[in-house]
């Protein structure tokens, strides 16, 4: 495609060369520069993309969009904008002919719960249609399966990824989107059909600075879409965002199981091994829905799915059967099959909120002790450390607290956050700093009939230790310790 066309709605500062050459591609990194790419100079806060102009030409670059003064006529074309971060999402747009216009395109935001919505849409409407994903578990295109490093990616990323999706048969796209992704207009230029919102508790207050900048963010996606909101009304800034956007020319729906909504949860129902709950919707519908999950929260991620389908015009009667199908998401409150007798399940919850809701499903239905091993991840919000330790040692039998991903913090530094919202006058928890000695503590404890949660992590595979990114799976860990023990 020609510069000059992937240039349109711009607002460009000045151009030393022709716009009238041929692009392969578009690049940010230099080390993925091709022959005839453009290369997007991005001033990053830690590396500045300007600093590697010459050696992008040696690789292939025929043209640069820079936000700084680059004085040079040696051939190439040198194109200055305000913001080169900003511009991604429109050169992407052209540059890959608006591929968000040709899909169904569905976002999801919340602070929990968006991977599940977005992976229960995926599953739902691929019966019929390919459907693809953009989320924390990695990007689906309706071909490939590649891991994703953000839960929403850069902008140029997306138009790639979504364009992907268009050449391989696509119809639909479930995307998880972040408040940084909103924040930081990644996800701008994007043709959104369908906004969906899970809950919103404190979280990444390290970057929002405020609970009402983290809530606006949320927000701005209601404003994107074209055929419906969907809103869980249970959460009261769920009704601050419904009352904010209820005169867009946008159709609101709305889900709940306390509070009268378009489709509410009623008579729930919480079993070790699926929920069971009556759906109340539209012109009297009334029906009992078993899912093959377990806990409270696994009721409103389906009722967020279920309005999805239903602004789909999909039939009640498929909605409900297939739904009825669905599994737990990778790591979402997932059971880990065992023959000891021993209810171990691994989730991704890393936030107050998310643990709480956790433990409470469990305490709905076990029968024996519960017994939690969780941390905190390293250089995240610290505030949040000793409400965590407070919720496990509330809510669990016994709680071993143990390190998740420290990153650039000492295990110990963030284990003695946590130890500030314990009370260390009971004798119901300990520290294993080991995490897997932490797992192996916790299975060697328990009866048969007791229940274990092994939180934080969910479906990662890894342990982030400073530079460092270690082989490390709860889920694989747990049964191979579970293989290993006599019970």
């Amino acid at each position: 495609m020609k510069l000059k066309y992937i240039l349109k709605n711009i607002e460009i500062l000045s151009i030393v060369g022709s716009t009238d050459i041929e692009i392969s591609g578009i690049e940010y990194d230099s080390r993925n520069i091709k022959k005839g790419n453009l290369f997007v100079c991005i001033d990053g806060s830690k590396v500045d993309g300007h600093k590697f102009i010459e050696s992008s030409k040696t690789k292939g670059a025929v043209a640069f969009l820079v936000e700084k003064n680059i004085k040079k006529d040696d051939g190439f074309t040198y194109v200055k904008v305000k913001d080169t971060n900003g511009a991604l999402s429109i050169l992407g747009k052209n540059f890959y002919d608006n591929p968000s216009e040709k899909l169904c395109l569905i976002g999801v935001t919340g602070t929990n719960g968006k991977t599940s919505v977005a992976s229960f849409l995926k599953d739902i409407l691929n019966v019929d249609s390919k459907c693809g994903f953009i989320g924390t578990t990695g990007i689906e295109d309706g071909k490939d399966i590649v891991e994703s490093k953000n839960t929403t990616p850069n902008s140029l990323e997306i138009q790639k990824n979504l364009n992907n999706m268009h050449k391989n048969g696509c119809r639909y796209c479930a995307m998880e989107v972040s408040s940084h992704a909103l924040s930081l207009k990644r996800v701008e230029n994007l043709n959104y059909e369908i906004g969906i919102f899970t809950n919103l508790t404190e979280d990444h207050l390290d970057f929002h600075k405020t609970f009402e900048n983290y809530r606006k963010a949320k927000e701005s996606l209601f404003y994107k879409t074209s055929k419906a909101n969907i809103i869980n009304i249970d959460d009261v800034n769920g009704r601050i965002i419904l009352e904010n956007i209820k005169n867009l020319n946008v159709p609101c729906v709305t889900y709940g199981i306390n509070y009268e909504a378009t489709f509410t949860g009623k008579n729930v129902k919480l079993y070790e091994d699926k929920t069971v709950f009556t759906l109340v919707g539209p012109d009297n519908f009334e029906q009992e829905i078993t899912l093959n999950m377990v806990g409270q929260f696994t009721v409103y991620n389906a009722l967020a799915t279920i309005c999805a389908c239903y602004m789909l015009n999909m039939k009640m009667e498929e909605i409900i059967e297939r739904i009825s199908k669905l599994r737990s998401v990778n790591g979402r409150f997932e059971k880990i099959e065992n023959n000891k007798n021993l209810h171990v399940f691994v989730d991704y919850a890393h936030t107050p909120d998310a643990l709480d809701n956790v433990l409470k499903s469990i305490k709905e239905f076990a029968r024996g002790k519960i017994i939690t091993v969780f941390g905190c991840g390293g250089n995240r919000e610290k505030e949040k450390r000793p409400i965590m330790g407070n919720i496990a040692q509330q809510n669990s039998d016994f709680t071993i607290i143990t390190s998740d991903n420290p990153r650039y913090e000492e295990p110990k530094e963030i284990i003695k956050d946590i130890l500030e919202g314990i009370d260390r006058s009971k004798d119901n928890y300990m520290i294993i700093e080991d995490r897997k000695e932490a797992i192996k503590e916790a299975i060697t404890k328990a009866k048969k009939g007791d229940t274990i949660l092994i939180a934080g992590k969910g479906h990662e595979n890894y342990q982030i230790i400073k530079d460092e990114i270690i082989d490390f799976d709860d889920k694989i860990i747990a049964k191979e310790i579970m293989d290993n023990i006599e019970k």
